[in-house]
């Protein structure tokens, strides 16, 4: 059994491609399969539970500020263990090549067939030994803290957050601060750090 990261903003291409994945009549290895939406989780995923082989959308992140200085580190944590196969749009040829100086098993547009997406996996996965027990990830936030990181990550006050949540503004500041030391952040605004020259 193999296991497959997949990283996108969008529900339905996530949910789309992981039941696709859990299908054995594509594939002739049997997948163990987690979908993010958010980049520090799946950086934090990618560091302990040590895919096989990550499947990446990072382009529906490029329009938030905040997520494309986590591009390099999501991208840094994708060593040659960890098989990366990103996938685009075609849209943006500078980001693009911003992701290309990394280790890429291979890059696809979000167009190309499944057939395509299927060979491209098998390839990646099938170089690798199979694991007989792979341990199912264990959640490095609980969902209470994965509310919170999002709406903190929308710009919310804490006041707004624990109105929003119904919860004491109190506990807010506390699942911050929880959220921080599980994420290594360096201080409040590591989710907010702004765009390098580099990849505009």
């Amino acid at each position: 059994m193999y296991k497959i990261l997949l990283v996108d903003r969008c529900y339905f291409t996530r949910t789309g491609l992981e039941s696709w994945l859990n299908q054995t009549d594509f594939f002739p290895a049997a997948f163990l399969v987690t979908a993010l939406n958010n980049l520090m989780l799946a950086k934090e995923h990618i560091i302990q539970w040590q895919p096989d082989l990550i499947v990446a959308d990072l382009f529906g992140f490029k329009h938030d500020l905040h997520h494309i200085e986590q591009f390099s580190s999501l991208l840094a944590a994708c060593g040659k263990e960890n098989r990366l196969i990103l996938l685009q749009s075609g849209e943006d040829a500078a980001l693009a090549d911003y992701c290309a100086q990394y280790p890429l098993q291979a890059s696809l547009l979000k167009t190309a067939p499944l057939e395509t997406l299927a060979r491209v996996i098998d390839a990646a996965v099938l170089e690798r030994p199979a694991r007989e027990m792979p341990q199912i990830a264990a959640p490095l936030l609980t969902r209470q803290e994965e509310k919170v990181l999002s709406l903190w990550m929308e710009g919310r006050s804490n006041q707004s957050i624990a109105s929003k949540m119904c919860i004491n503004g109190k506990t807010v500041y506390t699942y911050k601060r929880n959220i921080r030391m599980k994420l290594g952040m360096d201080n409040r605004f590591t989710p907010f750090l702004s765009l390098p020259e580099s990849v505009n």
